[in-house]
């Protein structure tokens, strides 16, 4: 298959470049800065133009692009920038798809589980409605971005990623120096859920997504079981051989990270992957132990 990748220098698009390479597929990156290096090509992200030839041969895109949402507190000139490289960008991309003589076959764009925003214990399949606060409405508007794709018959999967697991990036890399230097632990009451997914497992999802002809609309990509932060705390502890007695109150957590305390760190969602279950996915790393013990290569 021919694929075109956005967000291909993040965590997720260079593995995921990578491994479809691996699988026998040919990947062309898009990137915001034209570059020499082979099977690439760009596109400008404030006006939406894209270089010649960007789509040619292209038979599937997935769309990785997006400002990191946990790289600053949240100014209002930061959330600004967080909503508009997803739903601006992810709207001008699918139009430009939408528009083009032969349009890819299917899109696999990124979304969240910050769509279900706080919600305590309740277990969220994907027909779970949405939540509120500023990243609910991020990831509603996000995935209605990708209309004019599928108003043009492009099979459109939108998967709401939980937090990937790998030691080179997202929230798994900055929790750990403090766990391995011995003053980890709890965030607020630790009984807060966190859905996660291994990164091997994530990349198995985007290639079942781009594969299964069957599957289309919203999919939770996240493992089977989400944890408590307790558990996890408990659980990462285990794997690094290192004390977890260190909690942080929500009042502290709060004070250093503001508004996006309570929105990724102290909300509680619990996500399950039920379309993922219903196509028998097998998931490589379903136990939180053993995915970290790989990922950490413990």
């Amino acid at each position: 298959m021919n694929v075109l990748i956005t967000g291909s220098s993040g965590l997720i698009g260079c593995a995921l470049t990578a491994f479809l390479r691996d699988k026998g597929h040919h990947v062309r990156r898009l990137l915001r800065v034209p570059s020499p290096e082979a099977e690439t090509t760009s596109w400008n992200l404030l006006d939406g133009s894209f270089a010649d030839g960007a789509f040619n041969g292209i038979e599937a895109v997935v769309h990785l692009a997006g400002e990191s949402i946990a790289s600053g507190r949240w100014t209002s000139a930061r959330k600004v920038q967080i909503r508009n490289s997803r739903v601006e960008v992810t709207q001008r991309l699918c139009e430009k798809l939408a528009g083009l003589p032969s349009p890819p076959k299917v899109l696999v764009a990124a979304s969240a589980v910050g769509f279900y925003g706080e919600r305590g214990d309740e277990l969220l399949d994907e027909a779970a409605s949405a939540g509120t606060g500023f990243l609910p409405d991020v990831c509603q508007a996000w995935e209605e971005a990708t209309a004019s794709a599928r108003g043009a018959g492009i099979r459109v999967v939108c998967l709401r990623i939980g937090i990937v697991l790998s030691p080179y990036g997202g929230a798994l890399s900055q929790m750990l120096p403090p766990f391995r230097l011995g003053v980890g632990g709890v965030l607020g009451t630790g009984q807060q859920y966190m859905s996660w997914i291994a990164l091997d497992d994530l990349l198995g999802v985007v290639l079942h997504a781009l594969n299964d002809k069957l599957t289309s609309g919203v999919v939770n990509a996240v493992a089977p079981h989400a944890v408590t932060n307790q558990e996890f705390t408990k659980t990462l502890g285990t794997v690094l051989r290192r004390p977890t007695i260190f909690p942080i109150p929500s009042f502290a957590v709060r004070l250093m990270f503001g508004e996006m305390a309570d929105a990724l760190l102290l909300a509680s969602t619990r996500v399950d992957p039920s379309i993922l279950r219903k196509a028998r996915f097998g998931f490589a790393y379903p136990d939180l132990e053993k995915a970290l013990r790989h990922v950490l290569d413990r």
